[in-house]
């Protein structure tokens, strides 16, 4: 078997050419998806927010944000995305198509999420088509103290499965 690069060697500088790829596509995609707010807001989940989908500690509600700063946010929150992805699947290393997928959907269910859901574990048996579709479980958010389908949720989880599905033998 092959040497396989760390997640952190892929994602600290110079990325092997799949997961350069990947993040190039994941980083083109989310930024129609999560639109860009210069001003920090909450979302629909009352999730302090900016820039791209920026969250954390750091973002406060009514913060200005240049677009330059949101540009190296979505670049280093797609990185982040990336290595916590890759942890949990290095096999994704060598297929950019699911691992763009997987840091995108990421975004919204975290990369923990990932690492226990269905997507990895049918991702560790070689079942890439599986994983591809258990992405569109994924489409709930918790508004009001419920868990609800949201149909922007719904939607954006049935492109991710497009991208991930791509290049896979039919």
């Amino acid at each position: 078997m092959a040497n396989r690069p760390t997640p952190k060697q892929l994602v600290g500088g110079g990325l092997a050419t799949g997961a350069a790829l990947a993040l190039a596509m994941a980083v083109a995609t989310l930024k129609p998806d999560e639109g860009k707010r210069n001003v920090s807001y909450l979302d629909i989940a009352k999730i302090p927010t900016s820039c791209y989908g920026h969250t954390g500690r750091d973002v406060r509600v009514g913060q200005f944000r240049s677009d330059a700063e949101c540009e190296a946010l979505l670049t280093d929150d797609a990185k982040i995305h990336m290595a916590g992805v890759l942890r949990c699947s290095p096999q994704l290393a060598d297929h950019p198509y699911q691992l763009a997928a997987m840091v995108r959907g990421s975004f919204n269910f975290g990369v923990g999420g990932y690492c226990r859901s269905t997507m990895r574990a049918r991702f560790a048996r070689s079942d890439w088509r599986g994983g591809c579709n258990a992405l569109l479980a994924w489409d709930k958010a918790r508004i009001n103290g419920r868990i609800v389908p949201v149909r922007g949720l719904t939607l954006r989880r049935q492109r991710e499965r497009a991208m991930c599905l791509t290049g896979l033998p039919t």
